[in-house]
């Protein structure tokens, strides 16, 4: 069983920037894929960026790449989310998650493990 915890939410303006970090207890981090979702009122959970158990590969998804940078510290059990350029639609709740392999990661159905979220608004 893995616990996952994001911290790093929180209100802020058009255009700055914010990062999110999960920490994971679990003895074996650098064996799973890790990802981040999120999910808008209204609107179902979708993923974000994902990367791979060495950190050597990574996936994002296309509203959010070139803005958003997801990395990982095996040695500290953590993923980070650096979020750059913010615009109102990435207001959502912002989820930690790991799966099996980046691969398989990239939709909700390869998701093993959920952390319980972190709120980012972006006001105008």
């Amino acid at each position: 069983q893995i616990q996952l915890e994001e911290s790093g939410g929180g209100l802020v303006q058009v255009g700055d920037s914010l990062s999110l970090s999960c920490a994971a207890s679990v003895f074996v981090f650098s064996r799973y894929g890790m990802g981040w979702f999120r999910q808008a009122p209204g609107k179902e959970r979708e993923f974000v960026a994902g990367i791979s158990w060495s950190g050597g590969s990574t996936y994002y998804a296309d509203s959010v790449k070139g803005r958003f940078t997801i990395s990982r510290d095996n040695a500290k059990n953590t993923v980070d989310l650096q979020m750059n350029s913010l615009k109102p639609e990435d207001t959502a709740v912002y989820y930690c998650a790991a799966g099996s392999s980046l691969a398989v990661i990239r939709t909700t159905r390869g998701i093993n493990y959920w952390g319980q979220g972190t709120q980012v608004t972006v006001s105008s």
